[in-house]
């Protein structure tokens, strides 16, 4: 049976997953992310970002 890896990242505003295979081929990928909510703002605002988060 094949391995799986399971690739997960955070940051402030960005949230991501992936499952890669053993031999290196991407199954899945995903990524939720919260530019719409600071585009207006020319960067990300923290206090937003937090309550986003929430």
């Amino acid at each position: 049976m094949a391995r799986l890896f399971l690739g997960i990242e955070s940051s402030c505003d960005d949230t991501a997953a992936a499952v890669v295979s053993e031999d290196r081929r991407i199954l899945s990928s995903i990524v939720a992310d919260q530019a719409s909510l600071h585009a207006a703002f020319g960067g990300i605002v923290p206090e937003i970002a937090a309550r986003a988060h929430a």
